[in-house]
């Protein structure tokens, strides 16, 4: 079965690019590489096909990287979790996750990747057909 990118994760990262058009994109993506195949990971498709997460590049701001606006659009993202937006179910970024197991509130994370050239975002079934617009406000929410 060919895999298929959550509708959700379509939505926020074509929201990201609309709002960051000249950010870098060296360590996006969004599909597992061998690495990923050889354990349970939502970059995988599960029997459906559907892959639940995205990896997006720090560097927001293109070549350029300053100013450093990852750990805010993180934020953002987690609090957005927390606001009752159930199509995300976690957050890893700068060697923090967060997600309803904890109350969205930010705890070490102690996988081998830290995630720190990236922001991981994963998400639930129910964001496999949902695109709605994620009201986070660096990417024109309110």
């Amino acid at each position: 079965m060919k895999p298929k990118l959550s509708h959700a994760a379509i939505q926020l990262r074509e929201q990201i690019d609309d709002a960051f058009m000249d950010r870098d994109r060296t360590s996006d993506g969004w599909i597992g590489d061998t690495r990923h195949s050889a354990r349970k990971s939502d970059h995988n498709p599960d029997h459906d096909g559907w892959v639940r997460a995205i990896d997006i590049d720090r560097d927001l701001m293109g070549k350029k990287g300053k100013p450093d606006l990852m750990p805010d659009l993180a934020d953002q993202i987690r609090l957005a979790g927390k606001g009752g937006d159930k199509r995300i179910a976690y957050i890893i970024f700068d060697g923090k996750i967060a997600s309803s197991r904890a109350r969205w509130a930010w705890r070490r994370y102690d996988g081998i990747n830290k995630h720190v050239k990236h922001m991981h975002v994963s998400f639930n079934v129910s964001g496999d057909t949902d695109r709605k617009f994620f009201n986070i406000p660096m990417l024109g929410g309110k």
